[in-house]
């Protein structure tokens, strides 16, 4: 259970399978993210159809409502959504950051103002734990704290090495051996706090690792060496996994830089608000050139509204507010990164990834790449440099 096996190499980029209770899934792999027990706007059966491996939910939203107790009588995630595949939970450690307004931080732990009724909610690393058993995800995430950005390096510190503290508390805690405990690796932008993280918490073992507490208000030129400097540290044959970051640029870059598993919210909310993505870059739904476009979203995409609508109607629906619109147009963005993640895989599996992200990214970029991902790939090329 829980094997980690690696396919193909191209540089620092990697091809691997991982084995879950509910599947085998092959990574790369982006998964979409069902905080609340639900892709918004997108079922099950369309999550299986384009493509989706695995799906992520969250700790915190969920104990709330409906409660874990609930989820649990259902047999899990899966029997509660009635999607069939892998799970990973998140451990509640973002809301410690974007709830901050609302929390105090403890050594026992976070003690929340509920955000939906005022009342008092505790977290803790014992009740995380005891939470997502309770979910029943086949991967689950150590309790953390996700430190905002800018922070001071004394707080980021002190906050990495409370995580490591509470990192030990779900372990000795943990009690189901079908569900694989992640730990989670801090430090923010600073490499001498990430390999302090990465000394605490690498003798864990756990069955994988996230690279966390990145994507939270840095610039690009600020992530990408971080996430190179870590996932270059973090072991061969573990599945490496960087946190809450989804934009098709970055799963070029990560994937580039030895990542496997990422997870974001844009492709959906950037859906919602009337944007689709393409190699071109994002396109706007709103404007008024989509209104009279007979084409595709993507003449290249292979989902239902690419396949069955054109700009012009997805257009008419957007402006006439009907749901057809932001549900079509999330189903395409989440199978545009799932296309974009199966064409890298094929990519190293030929060994030449370094080519086709090249040539991607002159495309998306319109000629201008930037430096950080000229620098992501140039790393890439060179597996055997830390």
């Amino acid at each position: 259970m829980f094997e980690f096996e690696v396919k193909q190499r191209d540089g620092r980029a990697r091809t691997a399978t991982f084995a879950t209770p509910r599947g085998q899934v092959t990574t790369p792999m982006f998964m979409p993210v069902g905080t609340q027990g639900t892709v918004k706007g997108i079922s099950p059966q369309e999550l299986s159809d384009i493509g989706s491996q695995m799906v992520l939910a969250n700790t915190y939203h969920l104990m709330l409502r409906p409660g874990e107790q609930l989820v649990e009588a259902h047999g899990g995630l899966p029997g509660f959504t009635a999607y069939p595949g892998p799970f990973l939970t998140d451990s509640g450690g973002f809301q410690v950051m974007s709830l901050g307004h609302l929390r105090k931080i403890t050594e026992e732990g976070v003690v929340f103002k509920n955000h939906l009724d005022g009342s008092r909610v505790e977290l803790t690393p014992e009740r995380s734990i005891q939470v997502q058993e309770a979910l029943g995800a086949d991967v689950i995430m150590a309790f953390d704290e996700c430190p905002p950005y800018p922070a001071e390096r004394s707080y980021i510190q002190a906050s990495l090495e409370r995580t490591v503290r509470w990192l030990e508390r779900c372990h000795t805690v943990k009690t189901r051996e079908d569900q694989a405990l992640f730990a989670i690796v801090q430090g923010g932008v600073h490499e001498d706090l990430r390999l302090q993280s990465l000394e605490a918490t690498l003798p864990f073992a756990t069955p994988g690792f996230a690279v966390g507490g990145l994507a939270v208000g840095e610039s690009k030129e600020e992530m990408y060496p971080a996430v190179a400097f870590t996932a270059s540290r973090l072991p061969e044959n573990k599945p490496r996994y960087l946190m809450g970051v989804g934009h098709p640029e970055d799963l070029v870059a990560g994937i580039a830089l030895g990542i496997d598993m990422f997870d974001c919210v844009y492709p959906t909310r950037t859906g919602r608000f009337g944007y689709a993505l393409t190699d071109d870059g994002r396109l706007n739904l709103n404007s008024s050139a989509a209104r009279t476009q007979l084409v595709p979203l993507d003449p290249e995409c292979d989902c239902y509204a690419c396949r069955h609508y054109t700009r012009a109607y997805l257009a008419h629906l957007l402006r006439a507010e009907e749901m057809l619109a932001p549900r079509m147009l999330s189903l395409h963005n989440l199978r545009y990164l799932h296309r974009l993640v199966e064409r890298m895989r094929d990519a190293i599996t030929q060994q030449h990834f370094q080519a086709w992200a090249a040539e991607w990214s002159q495309r998306y970029f319109r000629g201008s790449v930037p430096e950080w991902f000229r620098q992501a790939l140039q790393q890439s090329a060179h597996p055997e440099t830390p």
